[in-house]
């Protein structure tokens, strides 16, 4: 079974670990269980996790502390804390200290995979949105810095040029209009912008020319479509 995301899981009653874990596992999840909020924070320090599942009341060190602690190396990691307590003011302290959501015990199983499977969900269109750096088949992107890498030879792209492939690459697994580019990337459709985005379009399948599986296919008449050789041809 694929592995959806691995999880940090803090819990000290060791039966509701026991079938919390393994429910979940059944789920795809990679779980991690520590029985204490020392042991998880060394954990968290030592290895990458997807979303955090922490109980409050937990021996050494309670999963408010643990939670902040967390937020201290990461503001983005989803937090769930699992809790016998349903005081207000319980869930607005854990609110505060940016959990993401607070579930009451007894819980279903049902109801944390759902939860779970909405933050990894945003994390993850978070992260597609905020990324600048993408692998074009041997080739390295770098957005931010407007740098084409192969091997040990970098171009230096034009903004103009990065928008472009920027845009190409984000959607790669799609037809992308001429008119579509041209709104998005000239900010207007007419024949002139079109000739200019045919120009770009050359000098970026000049620049990718080094690898033979990257193609930017013209539809006559429609637009574009990047191909890395890793999609079926249509």
């Amino acid at each position: 079974m694929e592995i959806r995301a691995k999880i940090l899981y803090v819990e000290d009653d060791d039966v509701l670990a026991f079938i919390t874990k393994d429910n979940l596992e059944l789920n795809g999840f990679k779980i991690d269980h520590y029985l204490d909020g020392v042991q998880a924070l060394d954990a968290y320090k030592k290895y990458k996790y997807d979303l955090c599942i922490i109980d409050i009341m937990l021996p050494k060190m309670d999963g408010f502390t643990l939670a902040k602690k967390i937020r201290e190396i990461d503001i983005e990691i989803p937090i769930i804390f699992l809790t016998a307590k349903s005081l207000k003011e319980d869930k607005i302290k854990g609110l505060t200290l940016g959990a993401d959501d607070y579930i009451t015990k007894p819980f279903s199983i049902e109801e944390l995979v759902l939860k779970m499977e909405i933050f990894l969900k945003r994390k993850k269109i978070v992260k597609e949105e905020n990324q600048s750096v993408f692998a074009i088949g041997d080739y390295t992107f770098d957005y931010n810095n407007l740098i084409l890498k192969i091997d040990d030879e970098s171009k230096r792209l034009t903004q103009k040029e990065a928008d472009l492939l920027m845009y190409l690459v984000k959607n790669k697994k799609r037809l992308i209009k001429r008119s579509e580019i041209l709104k998005k990337i000239w900010k207007q459709d007419d024949y002139f912008a079109g000739r200019s985005m045919d120009v770009f379009i050359s000098r970026l399948r000049k620049y990718l020319s080094k690898d033979e599986k990257i193609k930017i296919r013209n539809i006559h008449g429609i637009g574009f479509k990047l191909r890395c050789g890793d999609e079926e041809e249509e």
